[in-house]
């Protein structure tokens, strides 16, 4: 099978990137060719505000970029990652016009919120949800602050669904979890139209000890990851349990202040993949404190590979993820007293904490593995030719 990528880079490097090279290099593993279409937005600089807008509610060069790429080679599914903002979905149109089947990985909330986060001033928010303009997203600036980017942002969405792109050009939409696939339900999307397939680590990094005596965060230091939870749970909590806190973002001065004062936090910066796998292995336990609706949350699989409980806000799709007193706890979102209550908990019983270790990496290995993610990416892809065709 060969199988055409569309992916809009983002600037910084997260766990959606991750999610995409894994799920391409075990495509290829498996015989399959997959070949690329990547834009960065490091080109917006460039573009400026005008061009750019345009190019996201429609970029006639990623239409005729994609039916040249289409009729040079023979392809049996387009599988777009991300389009936002300067591919557009215009890539469908191209697809379609050559006569394939078009896959649609949900990473995000983006064809229901301008800044596809469901998260505005410090906590969650659905005022857009439903809406066929989604005005108050643009009235307030959700999309990088910016009211004219907000309005592209919005106009991108009313155009689609006055176009009916979502319903006519779309085969199967693929959500990470049942959260996400509920909300995109909410959000407009036909249910029949969304599989549920979730995210997959590979190469396996192998069960670590858990002897490193310490809770690890890892993500983006930023608000709707909670950090500000995080950081006021550990000035109140009853031990002194060392935090290692990996990642970069707009809250890493406030991240620096606390470690400044609490001898027992620790930030580490940004560190490679294998140095994460490390760290993960050797911790008691992982803190997943986000206040917006992840749609799947890829630390916690990672962390489940290494034999790692994790402590989640029971928020979004990681509450689905992490099975409390089975392979972790929750904690109320937004509740840093109710976080330090979890991580006392954990401390306190050693060998609950191991057997929560020990199921979450039985948890992994039956769900979130190579072999079992390649079954479903399949099924997805003939499914897609199969409504294609019909």
């Amino acid at each position: 099978m060969r199988i055409l990528k569309i992916h809009n880079h983002y600037l910084i490097r997260g766990g959606e990137d991750e999610s995409f090279a894994a799920e391409d290099s075990l495509l290829q593993e498996q015989g399959h060719q997959v070949d690329t279409y990547i834009e960065n937005n490091k080109r917006i600089a460039n573009l400026g505000l005008w061009r750019t807008g345009l190019k996201t509610m429609w970029s006639t060069e990623s239409y005729k970029l994609i039916r040249k790429k289409l009729k040079q080679s023979r392809y049996d599914v387009v599988h777009v990652q991300n389009f936002f903002p300067l591919i557009s979905p215009s890539v469908y149109y191209a697809a379609k016009a050559e006569g394939l089947p078009v896959v649609q990985s949900l990473r995000n909330y983006r064809l229901s919120c301008p800044n596809a986060l469901f998260f505005r001033e410090g906590k969650v928010c659905e005022d857009c949800l439903g809406k066929l303009i989604p005005w108050p997203g643009v009235l307030h600036r959700c999309y990088r602050d910016s009211l004219p980017a907000s309005a592209v942002s919005g106009m991108t969405l009313t155009l689609h669904r006055l176009l009916r792109t979502w319903d006519k050009q779309v085969d199967v939409y693929v959500a990470p979890t049942q959260f996400a696939r509920k909300k995109s339900i909410e959000g407009g999307i036909a249910p029949q139209k969304i599989v549920v397939k979730p995210n997959f680590v590979h190469p396996d990094p192998g069960i670590g000890n858990g002897q490193g005596e310490y809770a690890l965060f890892v993500g983006r230091l930023s608000q709707e990851k909670g950090l500000d939870i995080l950081l006021q749970a550990w000035e109140s909590l009853e031990k002194k349990v060392p935090l290692k806190i990996v990642g970069d973002g707009p809250l890493v001065n406030q991240v620096t202040e606390t470690t400044a004062r609490l001898s027992h936090v620790e930030w580490l910066g940004t560190r490679t993949l294998a140095e994460v796998y490390e760290l993960m292995g050797q911790a008691m336990m992982l803190i997943m404190p986000s206040k917006w609706y992840e749609t799947f949350g890829r630390v916690v699989v990672e962390s489940f590979a290494k034999g790692t409980p994790v402590i989640a806000a029971n928020i979004g799709a990681i509450a689905e993820l992490v099975t409390p007193g089975h392979t972790g706890l929750h904690f109320i979102s937004g509740d840093s007293a109710d976080l330090a209550k979890s991580v006392d908990w954990m401390v306190t019983h050693p060998q609950a904490r191991r057997t929560m270790g020990q199921q979450a990496r039985e948890e992994f290995l039956a769900n979130y593995t190579a072999k079992q993610n390649y079954q479903m990416l399949m099924e997805i892809y003939e499914l897609a030719r199969k409504a294609s065709s019909d």
